[in-house]
């Protein structure tokens, strides 16, 4: 009986992921991915593009909490863990989505249009490996924030989704300005110009993304199991 049980609570977890898709995730948060096409416009801070990106996902969750789902997940014979884990799933695949997009068409603009006058002329943030680093930390940001902040309630979306747009600009602010300080051009790198530190930039910020994830995740994990539903 109680293998009976393990078995059909990994299934329950197995399809804890496809019911997000289904259920939680609206049309419009999908077609939000395409946000990261920002990347190729000229004289705008093409950062916002992970913000619209996260500004889907938000819509997502107002849609889910209106239909009871996560209620409904936890009523499903899975542990509470997987429901959370159900979630972040369905955000990071629309975030790293999105940050292929973007990825695409920054090696579009590093390649193809590195000398276009439209982008040299840009006083604003370049497309580049710094620029994706951002764009995770962005998306980590909102993770840490917003989706580990939702589970501590399971209900409330406002107060952590301002917390995050705050946390947001500030680090657009600051990414968009570094590159106008004496010393840090190099931030704004055209083309494969200073592609060792661009690199190491990304990798930072695929770091950063990747420690508030998981820590949030796992805070996420211990807040929702003592939320009461």
């Amino acid at each position: 009986m109680r293998r009976a049980y393990e078995v059909e609570e990994r299934c329950a977890a197995r399809c804890i992921r496809p019911l997000q898709m289904r259920l939680a995730a609206l049309l419009l948060t999908y077609l939000f991915i395409g946000f990261g096409a920002m990347a190729l416009l000229p004289g705008y801070p093409i950062l916002f593009g992970a913000f619209f990106v996260t500004l889907g996902i938000f819509q997502s969750f107002q849609s889910a909490r209106e239909a009871n789902d996560i209620v409904f997940s936890a009523l499903l014979p899975v542990a509470k863990r997987d429901v959370v884990r159900g979630k972040y799933q369905f955000v990071m695949l629309i975030e790293l989505c999105s940050f292929a997009v973007m990825a695409a068409l920054t090696l579009v603009r590093m390649t193809a249009l590195a000398d276009a006058p439209v982008y040299r002329q840009n006083a604003l943030m370049n497309a580049n490996p710094f620029f994706l680093g951002a764009a995770l930390v962005v998306f980590g940001l909102f993770n840490a924030i917003f989706v580990g902040g939702f589970f501590r309630t399971s209900h409330r979306l406002g107060r952590p989704f301002i917390t995050y747009m705050v946390a947001m600009s500030l680090t657009i602010g600051v990414a968009e300005a570094l590159h106008h300080f004496p010393g840090l051009q190099a931030l704004n790198a055209f083309g494969f110009d200073h592609l060792a530190l661009q690199m190491t930039l990304l990798v930072v910020g695929t770091l950063l993304f990747a420690v508030l994830t998981c820590s949030s995740y796992r805070r996420a994990c211990e807040d929702f199991e003592r939320t009461d539903l």
